[in-house]
């Protein structure tokens, strides 16, 4: 399994980001082909009391990496991607990693 793990630094307007992020993004994402499952985390703290330097995490799940790129590839995954400049205007980091532990 691969998680590809996006990462979103605050936005200046936390909840015009949220109505639009869950009304509206999550759905298109939602369609993308071969995902598995798609988890949305919001960041609360560090456990260093260091500085947070993301907002949310969405964790995309896909049977394999090849899956993901075709998903990501697809009309639907465009759309998703297309979509990010709507709420996140300063972009978002995305990683990609094989999944070695479940549970």
């Amino acid at each position: 399994m691969v998680k590809l793990t996006v990462l979103y630094p605050t936005p200046a307007d936390p909840r015009a980001f949220d109505a639009y992020y869950f009304g509206t993004h999550v759905p298109i994402a939602d369609t993308i082909p071969g995902l598995l499952r798609n988890e949305v985390s919001k960041v609360t703290g560090t456990l260093d009391g260091g500085p947070i330097d993301y907002y949310l995490q969405a964790e995309l799940y896909f049977e394999s990496t090849d899956a993901a790129m075709a998903a990501l590839g697809s009309p639907e995954g465009a759309a998703a991607a297309a979509d990010m400049a709507n709420f996140a205007p300063d972009g978002a980091r995305m990683v990609l990693a094989d999944v070695v532990k479940e549970g």
